[in-house]
């Protein structure tokens, strides 16, 4: 698939499902047609009958990868459903979820969002121990650990084994007769949990995937929480501590969730708005309109607006499947780059100043074309606006942001991006008035502005660029 963004890169969506019949599979389709957005690479769905675990897993979209034929066999009232985005050089059918295990204690699925950062320890550990890997992917290795754990039960033999992943991990576990979810104690990925109305529960990345399936009372799995799903039933317990510093990802509110998602309890929506109107309050500028860049960056758009009394209007129009696509466009085309995916409308920007509102700048690959095609339609001036500081530092937590080496600004400063790109001015929210917008002076994640990381990073990882060549979840 060709990569025509600049855009930060989430890993992937799980979902866990207990009903009361026998369609977990099918839940678990809708399901994952709602975390589409958190991975367009492949997608898997292993459902158990209480005896045996079935699978079906493939590169592509939830839509090709499922059908009616492809979901028969998967009769079960359990469930596990991924869909993943690959990093470069790991988009290999042995590195699609949900794994499966067999075990001393029975079949097991296991599929994960996020990234250990001590997974290469862990990895030496189990290849001493004979342990036969097959894919380059940290989420088979948290499966083998488990699967080698001591305990009475799969919960128990889960909770003796998280305090050794060191970094971000929202898990869901399938077995013969229930379905586990948990959290790493910083809760850097999300997960929450809903009642379904027929009888059973379900767990997902995003509120919005438990509210496509049906699900009420949805609430947050808290860090380190363990959930056991049954039937009908549910029940939880702390398998862990919380961690003293919590380490919710800030991309989440910025780009990552569907704007209907909750996360730490706020609207995603809302808290775009705030940042835009924070935007606007902290980088003024006199212009005609403001505009997005769709489709995350609208909400904030609105709020730069609103706070600066500026027509809002559409400049861009997004051709939504370009980016997902598996058919690699011609020479010509790809040519085009950034064309291919945004078409403008020059009667709203002829003559005019134009505030362009982004989520954020990453390698510096697509800003700069964004803003030529503005001046292509007759735009006067174009004023960038981001709604986050600059991204100077990788993530190793489970978004594929980029290497020190790719990360424009790592290299460059605001006046030297602003000339990159080609715009008049170029203004990022501060760290301050960013956390002020989200309504929380601590408890996230900011390390890929500030460089400071909640766990400990090795040196070896931060300046090797084969960590993108397969090792996240």
């Amino acid at each position: 698939m060709s990569n025509l963004s600049d855009c930060p890169k989430e890993e992937c969506g799980v979902l866990g499902i207990s009903t009361a019949g026998k369609d977990a599979a099918r839940i678990g389709f809708f399901g994952l047609y709602a975390l589409q957005h958190r991975g367009q690479e492949a997608a898997g769905i292993a459902v158990s009958d209480g005896r045996a675990i079935r699978v079906h897993k493939s590169q592509g979209l939830v839509s090709q990868v499922f059908d009616n034929e492809k979901l028969a066999p998967l009769v079960g009232s359990l469930g596990i459903g991924h869909t993943r985005y690959s990093t470069t050089g790991s988009n290999s059918d042995r590195n699609v979820q949900p794994y499966v295990v067999e075990t001393m204690h029975g079949p097991m699925a296991v599929a994960h969002n996020g990234n250990l950062v001590n997974a290469d320890q862990l990895r030496s550990k189990l290849l001493e121990r004979g342990a036969g890997l097959q894919s380059s992917s940290d989420s088979e290795v948290l499966a083998l650990m488990l699967a080698a754990a001591e305990g009475a039960s799969w919960e128990e033999r889960l909770a003796s084994v998280m305090p050794q992943w060191q970094g971000a991990f929202s898990l869901v576990v399938l077995c013969a007769g229930k379905v586990i979810a948990t959290r790493d104690p910083w809760g850097f990925r999300p997960l929450s949990m809903g009642r379904l109305a027929s009888g059973g529960h379900v767990v997902a990345s995003e509120t919005g995937a438990l509210q496509t399936v049906g699900c009420d009372n949805i609430r947050e799995i808290d860090p380190g929480e363990i959930v056991v799903l049954s039937g009908q039933l549910a029940r939880s317990h702390q398998g862990m501590k919380p961690s003293s510093t919590q380490a919710r990802c800030t991309f989440e509110h910025i780009y990552f969730s569907r704007p209907d998602a909750f996360w730490d309890s706020m609207s995603i929506h809302q808290v775009r708005q705030r940042l835009g109107a924070e935007l606007a309050r902290e980088h003024p500028v006199e212009a005609d309109i403001v505009m997005p860049v769709p489709d995350s960056s609208m909400p904030a758009a609105i709020g730069y607006a609103a706070e600066s009394r500026i027509t809002y209007t559409e400049g861009f129009v997004k051709n939504r499947y370009i980016g997902r696509t598996f058919i690699e466009p011609t020479d010509e085309l790809r040519r085009q780059g950034v064309a291919l995916k945004f078409n403008t409308l020059p009667e709203n920007l002829f003559g005019k100043r134009v505030v362009m509102v982004d989520d954020s700048i990453v390698r510096g690959t697509t800003a700069g074309p964004l803003v030529r095609l503005l001046r292509d339609a007759g735009a006067a001036e174009v004023h960038v606006r981001v709604t986050c500081p600059p991204i100077a530092h990788p993530c190793f937590f489970g978004v594929d942001m980029g290497t020190h080496d790719e990360l424009i600004a790592h290299q460059l400063g605001v006046p030297e991006i602003a000339n990159h790109i080609g715009a008049d001015s170029l203004g990022y929210l501060s760290l301050e008035q960013m956390m002020v917008a989200i309504g929380r002076e601590d408890g996230y994640c900011n390390a890929c502005f500030t460089g400071s990381y909640p766990v400990p990073v090795q040196l070896s990882l931060m300046s090797s660029k084969q960590r993108f060549d397969g090792v996240l979840g």
